[in-house]
């Protein structure tokens, strides 16, 4: 009996030593691993001014930005893109109007004003947080360049407070030719929303991009600064009080930009507005009054072109993040809701997160659907990167997750393995940042780049669209639509699903590169 107590006693030391070595072990692993499972974190240091540049990530932005070269229309300025030269110059003439500026959207030649708002706004909100490393990159100029090509147009097609000009061209016109645009020469009407033909969601979209881009130019240009808040202004008021979609108003728009509903550009504009303007009303707007109504708290999104929910969710959490002296406490209610929906999208994000997302490829990438999929993987990223700064500059040590606690660094972490896909990181060893890297798309679907620029087509170029040739020019800066679920590619130019481009995904991915290019700690107030 005795002999057994001393091996039971034997086995109870070992035992016990065992547990030991285990629960250290467990330990050290939660040191090493996102989550830290069920530990609190302490904050980390607010980083200072701009560090060093990482090179990858500022060669990529460089490559990036030229994109908006590529897709410029107008009378072409300093024009860097050897392949390109002016092109509808008449726009908007019929109407008394110079719609010449602005961008196509994608690899056709349409102007449309919802997707081309969307990019002015993001674009806007990267050189609010991320300008100063976009300097330190040498590649703030060319962002502001951009965004001043895009919002000249939005000017110009606001001529009266009740009427924005919300497309240039006919896509079924459009679609029916292959040519470069600077010798297209097929009718180009204009479409417009007004008090009988409303648009609550591209005019509320417009003014957004108009409310952050004024805030970029107050420091630059105060009376364009001011001209560009006085439009926004004026359009949230129309989307507002004329509320409907321009897709009812104008259905063959459904086959094009078919948005699901306005009243997350409604308060996706009244944020950006009170970020402009300091005015509590639009404070009021997106949380006492139509918060419940309209944010869908607690439901996180995607964010897009068509859905602002969750970009809205995180640009209101800075103001959460970093206090507003004259909110209410209903307001602070509100706020505190839209900064945990802003969360939530964060968790799900996150890939060893208790909620997070299923729709990922093998190699990593957040995948929603097979048009265009780089689209949410870029946005997603571009959202964690500015959240994770948030956390830095507030000291904020995690965010919880059913229970786990994640870092501002396992944030960024999945904000960098979404990039490192995209550069070229992923089964494919394929760079879909066209310019970038050795291997990259190179059929690209786009007309102007698919076509010698001495060709003489006409409108019927097809030619060139079903060649199987590399394009002959290269469209520097085109984050092509990107892989299938399985990760694979096919370069082929008839495949639009995955080789097409367009500026709304590089107005996220130049953000994206710029919270990325080196560190430092985000303004607590953008004016």
């Amino acid at each position: 009996m005795g002999s057994k107590t001393k091996g039971c006693c034997g086995w109870l030391i070992v035992a016990l030593v065992a547990s030991l070595v285990a629960t250290a072990a467990v330990v050290a692993i939660m040191k090493r691993k996102p989550g830290g499972g069920g530990r609190k974190l302490k904050p980390l240091p607010v980083p200072g001014p701009p560090g060093d540049i990482d090179s990858k990530y500022g060669d990529a932005l460089g490559v990036a930005l030229q994109f908006f070269q590529v897709q410029k229309a107008g009378k072409l300025e300093n024009n860097q893109i050897p392949w390109r030269g002016d092109s509808a110059l008449a726009d908007g003439k019929q109407a008394g109007l110079d719609l010449s500026k602005g961008m196509y959207d994608a690899g056709d030649h349409i102007k449309f004003s919802f997707p081309m708002a969307f990019t002015a706004t993001v674009l806007s909100w990267s050189i609010l947080e991320y300008g100063d490393q976009m300097s330190a990159a040498k590649q703030l100029d060319p962002a502001l360049d951009a965004l001043r090509w895009i919002t000249d147009f939005l000017i110009n097609a606001h001529p009266s407070d009740n009427v924005f000009y919300i497309q240039v061209g006919d896509p079924d016109l459009d679609h029916s030719c292959w040519e470069r645009p600077e010798t297209m020469s097929e009718k180009r009407p204009l479409t417009q929303i007004n008090t009988k033909s409303p648009g609550s969601d591209v005019a509320a979209e417009a003014a957004a991009a108009m409310a952050a881009a004024s805030m970029v130019f107050k420091s630059r240009d105060t009376t364009y600064s001011d001209s560009l808040l006085q439009h926004a202004q004026k359009l949230f008021t129309f989307a507002d009080t004329y509320r409907g979609l321009a897709s009812d108003s104008y259905p063959k728009l459904q086959n094009y930009y078919n948005s699901t509903g306005y009243a997350d550009e409604l308060l996706w504009a009244a944020s950006w507005l009170y970020h402009a303007t300091g005015d509590q009303t639009y404070l009021s707007y997106v949380t006492v009054q139509n918060g419940k109504a309209f944010a869908d708290w607690g439901r996180p999104t995607w964010f897009s072109w068509d859905d602002k929910l969750a970009g809205t969710q995180v640009l209101l959490s800075r103001i959460n993040f970093f206090g507003s002296k004259q909110t209410s406490n209903a307001e602070n209610m509100g706020l505190k809701m839209y900064r945990d929906t802003a969360e939530a999208v964060i968790c799900g994000l996150l890939p060893d997160s208790p909620s997070a997302t299923a729709s990922r490829t093998g190699g990593g990438l957040v995948w929603i659907s097979p048009w265009n999929s780089l689209q949410h993987a870029t946005n997603a990223a571009f959202l964690a990167v500015v959240y994770s700064d948030y956390m830095l500059t507030s000291q904020t040590a995690a965010v919880q997750c059913s229970g786990k606690y994640y870092s501002p660094t396992d944030i960024r972490n999945f904000a960098i393995s979404q990039a490192n896909y995209i550069l070229g990181d992923n089964p494919m060893k394929l760079s879909y940042l066209v310019g970038y890297g050795s291997s990259y798309p190179q059929q690209v679907h786009h007309r102007g780049a698919s076509i010698p620029a001495d060709a003489k087509t006409g409108c019927k170029g097809f030619q060139y669209l079903h060649s199987s040739s590399p394009n002959p020019n290269v469209a520097m800066g085109a984050l092509v639509g990107g892989p299938f679920q399985n990760d694979t590619f096919v370069d082929s130019r008839d495949n639009s699903l995955q080789t097409e481009s367009s500026t709304y995904n590089s107005g996220t991915l130049v953000g994206l590169l710029s919270g990325l290019v080196t560190t430092s700690s985000v303004a607590q107030s953008f004016t």
